[in-house]
């Protein structure tokens, strides 16, 4: 396996953990803690560099579609997932039901809520993007206060709507 380099990024929905190897990201999850870990410099790779100012291009309204390598590790059904998830358009939502069709089970509703949970690649893989079939934000690792901070940033950007739930 190829050498993982981690950094940290301070996002306005917290501090943002990044890690990668030379050639993909492999996380970018939220690290609540009070304390930032100490980075060393020779830990920032030119792709970790490029995350994080696509992650500023985004958090300034500058961006709406990554465009990075990306690899977790993960089951067939999981990375099928994952990939749809990678589909949903900015500003845009989809229910746990529909991404279980479009993974093309109807019925595989957990499954893929499942699945969503376990992605590492927050934002960059938009889970926030799934809610419940009723409209409702549901479930989200990073907290539904930065589930609904992420689909309200994105709306903002796309439609100028100040809020949504």
């Amino acid at each position: 396996m190829a050498e993982v380099f981690t950094t940290y990024y301070q996002s306005p929905v917290g501090l943002l953990k990044i890690s990668g190897t030379e050639d993909c990201i492999v996380e970018v999850s939220f690290h609540d803690t009070s304390q930032k870990p100490a980075v060393r410099k020779k830990n920032m790779t030119p792709l970790l560099i490029q995350c994080i100012e696509q992650l500023i291009q985004y958090f300034n309204g500058q961006l709406q579609r990554f465009q990075l390598p990306l690899n977790q590790p993960g089951t067939v059904f999981q990375k099928e997932v994952w990939n749809e998830l990678t589909q949903i358009p900015f500003a845009k939502t989809i229910s746990y039901l529909e991404l279980a069709r479009r993974t093309g089970d109807s019925k595989a509703t957990r499954a893929v809520a499942n699945a969503n949970g376990k992605n590492n690649i927050a934002i960059i893989v938009p889970c926030h993007r799934v809610i419940g079939s009723n409209g409702e934000l549901t479930g989200y690792a990073g907290g539904l206060w930065r589930k609904k901070w992420l689909l309200e940033h994105e709306a903002k950007i796309a439609y100028g709507v100040q809020t949504l739930f």
